[in-house]
């Protein structure tokens, strides 16, 4: 076996090339991962570098070892593990090389020092990071739909029990038996138990919360598009605007643009102070937040949803940690400017006291189900956990930060929502409860914006590798079969903004449908199959996870009955 820990190339890699694989690669030093160790002869037999001179020869060795891995590998199955390559026949992670189809062969260094793999911290705020999303500016509005003390409540007991049945995927891979699991994601779990219905409706319903996901974001792009572009009318043209809806006074105003009495429409009437009212006649003809702004956005997100690698726009995801900090101390600032407004009566008799329990609570329960839903991904992100055993801590601790930031800008902006206004005036989107020439929530939006822009193609990518991966079994079929996907994608956006720009009821309805497969039954009946399998299923187990499922479904029909 000496041969077998020879090097493979003649001659080492050049460093430029070396590095920019090694970051991607050094997350597989298990030698499961490894297998198998592929080499393709009549592919890799030269690289040509800068110099024409400098030729690099795949060794004998390297086909040799091809020829035995593959060997292995034909003998059994992939689901059998007795024939699987031993561990002897792969190489050792000092000796690893990665080759694409082009021919080209580079070494991985420093893999066994754990390179590639994340801290616990890094690991948290991945997670944090991934699940703080659009939901956050809908909580302020979904305590008030529960009342102040049953929303809080409410958010505490949702974050505990989407926490347990995150756990409960995390936990799923190691419920099945004498096979290697260690490449499968939670779909492939539910194929594994349900069969081919496990495996289509796990990526139905992964489709619906991407495909919310996209509507909801089109939705306040446009929003924020809008009031950005007013904003800087309004500026350039030296335009007073005053808000005739219900305001309250002082410095740091807010609006109440839908109140109780009106027809609830998403339009703010204002008073403009102006020289030249035709001109703003027609300002607000070509730029309206329902009818053209949504449309103006697809000559921007159409072409790049196109694209076949979003790597690109994956470079941008600090920016939605910025956001989410900008937001934390935007609310910060407007509550120490406005101050609390609390005046607690049960009874309910006064037009401004807070109520502390109201019926249209289940709309509050599908918003957090969204927005504490990381349960298709979860896998993903903590299989690059350095330490897997701290990978339940880890998620929880993730969780509780989560829980922590939705309860200081629910809280706050509930609080400090001032009187003469009701606090039923607070919006599905909390930024509308501040005047469009409002600096601070400027500057929220164009954040908002910009990150918005670069993730939505994420999205489409996700909804792409889904959806026509398991139907072509390619990911980019061809350049029609995309561009069909994504205008489907955008067209469902564009009508969503102009007929129903109501971001709350969006990511209720679609937190509920994504989250009845994903949170609540299929985790509880995964842990339910094993322990009966294995003879350890108890009553008071059973009844506690018949009791999870049911609430996921009456927390669907719920959203429909409002």
């Amino acid at each position: 076996m000496e041969d077998d820990s020879k090097p493979l190339l003649d001659h080492p890699a050049p460093e430029e090339s070396l590095a920019r694989v090694e970051r991607n690669t050094c997350d597989s030093i298990d030698p499961r991962s490894r297998r198998p160790f592929y080499i393709e002869p009549t592919n890799i037999v030269s690289v040509n570098y800068d110099q024409e001179d400098d030729l690099q020869q795949v060794t004998a060795q390297a086909s040799a070892m091809n020829k035995r891995i593959h060997y292995y590998s034909k003998l059994s199955s992939r689901s059998t593990a007795s024939l699987i390559a031993p561990d002897h026949v792969i190489p050792s992670p000092e000796e690893i090389y990665i080759y694409s189809p082009l021919g080209t062969a580079y070494k991985i260094a420093d893999c066994a020092d754990g390179a590639g793999k994340n801290s616990s911290i890094v690991t948290i705020f991945m997670i944090w990071n991934t699940m703080m999303g659009t939901s956050i500016l809908s909580i302020p509005w979904g305590i008030k739909q529960a009342g102040f003390t049953t929303g809080i409540c409410i958010l505490f007991v949702m974050a505990f029990l989407t926490l347990y049945c995150c756990y409960r995927v995390l936990k799923s891979r190691a419920t099945i038996p004498m096979i290697d699991t260690s490449s499968w994601e939670f779909p492939d779990v539910c194929k594994y138990y349900f069969g081919s219905f496990g495996q289509w409706s796990s990526l139905l319903f992964s489709l619906v919360s991407l495909v919310g996901a996209t509507i909801v974001y089109w939705v306040l792009m446009s929003n924020f598009l809008f009031n950005t572009g007013k904003f800087i009318y309004n500026y350039v043209h030296d335009v007073n605007v005053t808000e005739t809806v219900l305001s309250s006074n002082g410095s740091d105003r807010v609006i109440c643009p839908n109140p109780a009495s009106s027809d609830h429409t998403n339009n703010t009437l204002e008073a403009y102070f102006a020289n030249n009212t035709g001109e703003m006649q027609q300002f607000e003809l070509w730029w309206s937040k329902t009818r053209t702004v949504p449309v103006y956005l697809i000559v921007v997100l159409l072409p790049l949803l196109n694209f076949k690698s979003p790597a690109f726009f994956a470079k941008f995801n600090v920016l939605g940690t910025a956001s989410v900090i900008y937001l934390v101390f935007l609310v910060t600032l407007k509550v120490a400017h406005l101050g609390f407004h609390l005046d607690f009566d049960w009874t309910l008799i006064f037009k401004y006291d807070i109520p502390e329990f109201r019926w249209s609570f289940p709309q509050f329960t599908g918003v957090l189900t969204l927005a504490f839903f990381i349960h298709n991904c979860i896998i993903t992100l903590l299989k690059n956990n350095r330490i897997p055993e701290n990978n339940v801590r880890d998620l929880s601790i993730a969780y509780i930060l989560v829980g922590l930031t939705y309860m200081y800008v629910g809280i706050m902006i509930f609080a400090a929502f001032p009187a003469p206004l009701s606090k039923d005036c607070i919006e599905q989107n909390f930024l509308d409860n501040f005047p469009s020439s409002d600096v601070l929530s400027f500057v929220a939006r164009i954040f908002l914006l910009f990150q918005m822009m670069t993730v939505y193609p994420l999205l489409g990518y996700l909804i792409r590798v889904q959806l026509l991966g398991h139907i072509f079994g390619k990911v980019y079929p061809s350049f029609f079969h995309v561009l069909f996907l994504n205008v489907a994608i955008v067209g469902s956006g564009v009508l969503m903004a102009e007929f129903y720009p109501n971001i709350g009821g969006i990511i209720r309805y679609s937190g509920a449908t994504c989250g009845l497969a994903f949170v609540f039954v299929y985790p509880s009946l995964i842990h339910m199959i094993s322990l009966y399998r294995t003879g350890q299923l108890t009553w008071p187990t059973l009844i506690f996870h018949v009791f999870i499922v049911v609430l996921g479904l009456a927390n669907l029909a719920a959203q429909f009955l409002m």
